[in-house]
């Protein structure tokens, strides 16, 4: 199997794509949200490209230069007054926006969360998905290599993912600057990222404090430091049989503990990487139920009140 064919059966199996979802059925209201003015930020010069993937999973978004929030609304009467943004994987090369993102969101919406789907910037592409970036293919060697010695050495910056990062800080700008207009509180809006998307989620969760989270969930994600003392609080899950970052909860776990910054930690037995809502018949399949229990226990999915820090 030659390096591009190989690149793309990784990301489409696992860490770069998110898993399948099952599809849920709703009343949510969505709309999609520009996060900036047309013109604001350079454009990657290539058309947007959306494709159906062969495996089902649903849509696959690359060559993103216009970052949007797509946002899901509790049914009428049903809103708690908190909200979150929701950041899919696809390792900067792509957004799995189905599987990682709007499946997500309507089931939070379906619990009374306020939920945004954020399509964030992603690094340029080749119009024929066979034909990967090479520095997407130099990322993916050296995550294999790191996985398989076993090596704890922080994952490096992956290309794109600054801006990523400037993009999901925008979002939370945005989210709380609409929170009276969404009935949402603007102390409680949280920020959920898969593989890729956890990664930027805990780049703001260490990150500037004007753009943090008052909450993240890191699933199937990786460590970034340093992790300062008001980092925010962090529900981070994974599966011990994960190929490709096998030790990485754990890090992130013992870092956010260190800093003496609150954090619950699930490691499932069986799920593999990228299990997002996708039944498995593991103990995996039950994190979405385990983290609205976290965030029950920290005051936010009743009545709107300041969520404890």
């Amino acid at each position: 199997m030659n390096r591009s064919i190989r690149s793309v059966s990784l990301v489409a199996a696992a860490i770069l794509l998110s898993a399948t979802a099952t599809a849920q059925t709703s009343t949510v209201e969505a709309m999609i949200i520009p996060l900036y003015p047309q013109g604001m930020i350079a454009s990657l010069g290539v058309p947007e490209i959306r494709e159906q993937l062969d495996s089902g999973d649903g849509t696959m978004i690359r060559n993103v230069s216009e970052p949007t929030l797509e946002l899901f609304r509790p049914a009428p009467g049903q809103a708690n007054g908190t909200a979150m943004i929701v950041a899919p994987g696809g390792g900067f090369v792509g957004l799995g926006y189905d599987a990682g993102g709007t499946a997500v969101a309507r089931r939070l919406a379906q619990r009374g969360i306020t939920a945004l789907v954020l399509k964030y910037r992603t690094i340029r592409s080749a119009a024929d998905s066979m034909q990967m970036p090479e520095v997407h293919m130099k990322e993916m060697d050296t995550l294999m290599a790191r996985a398989k010695s076993g090596s704890s050495v922080e994952i490096p910056r992956f290309a794109g993912e600054q801006n990523a990062l400037e993009d999901g800080a925008r979002a939370m700008k945005v989210v709380r600057q609409r929170a009276n207009e969404w009935g949402v509180n603007p102390n409680r809006v949280g920020f959920i990222g898969f593989s890729a998307g956890a990664f930027l989620a805990a780049d703001l969760a260490i990150g500037d404090k004007a753009s943090r989270p008052d909450f993240v969930a890191l699933l199937y994600g990786g460590l970034r430091t340093p992790v300062p003392a008001n980092a925010s609080p962090a529900f981070i899950a994974a599966a011990s049989d994960d190929e490709y970052q096998p030790n990485d909860a754990m890090q992130i776990y013992a870092a956010w503990r260190q800093a003496g910054v609150a954090a619950e930690l699930h490691i499932y037995e069986r799920g593999g990487h990228g299990f997002d809502l996708k039944q498995k018949g593991t103990t995996s399949d039950h994190w979405f139920d385990e983290l609205v229990w976290w965030m029950q226990s920290r005051g936010l999915m009743g009545p709107s009140q300041d969520s404890p820090r």
